[in-house]
């Protein structure tokens, strides 16, 4: 009992510096890249290890980052629509990943592309890999026709309420109570929406190393490629809901995490995430970013039960790296959390 006792406080110390190393080697990297506020969190096996935010949320007043600050994710919103296309259409309405697209959008431009070309970011005419957040937008319709319901009203019901995701926002459209969305979503969602974005972290441009409130930042409908507004607390419910078969079918999810081929050329993507290996462990991981805004980035080793997530309020999370090209290791912030955890 004593040796285990002994063993147990040296796995819990040596975790402990981990932490230590990899807060400070964050908080760095965040001041170099003149990020003003950041939120992450580290989860295994479905619980937080670890959290914290960093810097400030609002730079003018002063409020802190949090890990319940919210953040536009951008294309990092693309993990929601790939999920909800797969649990609405292929889970339960038995489609095929390999089904024309206009089987489901007649009113789209290409006969040939398969809802798997649109999910792994194939190149019309299947001609190779090519990231494009307006090709995967396409999938919206094909979302809304098999859950018979407008897609913000789908990512609501199917997710962000379900899973308690109650620090989140479709959009920040749905508070303003447009016409259009007053027949869509009640008072009472409407309401909190409007509360989470009055929270929601201030984007930034950052200039020479100063920040610069963006005022320029259009509100974005949601779509399957863009638009949420989210906190890392949240995106952990969303991270186990994956997991734990709550949103997909196993068999579902593994194909979405497995790397997806484009004739015999492999491509850096699955459905909707991002697949590659590091040190021969698998890695999924996904990003967004809003130029001058607001930046994302989620990081998993599934064979580990780790994940990684940042949310950022300028687009230094993920600017400098060139991500859509399907290299994680080209961020530090990633790179950090692999050699720490994954060595």
């Amino acid at each position: 009992m004593l040796l285990g006792t002994v063993v147990f406080a040296q796995r819990t110390e040596a975790q402990g510096l981990t932490f230590s190393l990899f807060e400070r080697y964050l908080e760095s990297f965040r001041v170099e890249a003149g990020i003003p506020g950041m939120s992450a969190a580290v989860v295994q096996n479905g619980a937080v290890v670890w959290e914290r935010g960093f810097g400030r949320r609002d730079v003018e007043s002063g409020a802190p980052a949090l890990p319940d600050t919210p953040y536009l994710i951008g294309g990092m919103s693309q993990t929601f629509g790939a999920t909800l296309l797969l649990r609405k259409c292929v889970d339960q309405w038995g489609a095929q990943i390999d089904d024309p697209v206009i089987m489901r959008s007649p009113a789209f431009a290409e006969p040939q592309t398969t809802l798997r070309d649109l999910l792994s970011h194939v190149a019309p005419g299947g001609s190779g890999y090519q990231y494009a957040l307006a090709r995967f937008a396409s999938l919206t319709p094909v979302i809304e026709r098999c859950a018979q319901q407008p897609y913000r009203a789908a990512l609501i019901s199917e997710i962000l309420d379900r899973f308690a995701m109650f620090d989140s926002s479709p959009d920040p459209i749905v508070a303003t109570a447009t016409p259009e969305d007053v027949g869509v979503i009640d008072a009472g969602h409407r309401a909190r929406y409007a509360d989470v974005v009055a929270k929601m972290a201030i984007p930034y441009r950052v200039t020479s190393g100063r920040p610069q409130r963006n005022v320029d930042t259009a509100p974005k409908r949601v779509d399957a490629s863009d638009g949420i507004i989210t906190t890392v607390r949240d995106l952990v419910r969303f991270d186990n809901a994956l997991l734990s078969n709550a949103l997909l079918a196993p068999a579902t999810r593994n194909t979405a995490w497995t790397q997806a081929l484009a004739g015999d050329t492999e491509l850096p993507t699955g459905l909707g995430w991002f697949v590659q290996n590091y040190h021969d462990e698998p890695i999924v991981w996904q990003f967004g970013m809003t130029r001058g805004g607001h930046s994302s980035l989620i990081v998993k080793a599934p064979n580990r039960g780790l994940t990684f997530i940042a949310l950022a309020n300028s687009d230094g999370l993920n600017a400098p790296f060139s991500l859509e090209s399907g290299d994680v290791t080209s961020s530090i912030f990633a790179t950090l959390f692999l050699r720490l955890f994954l060595p």
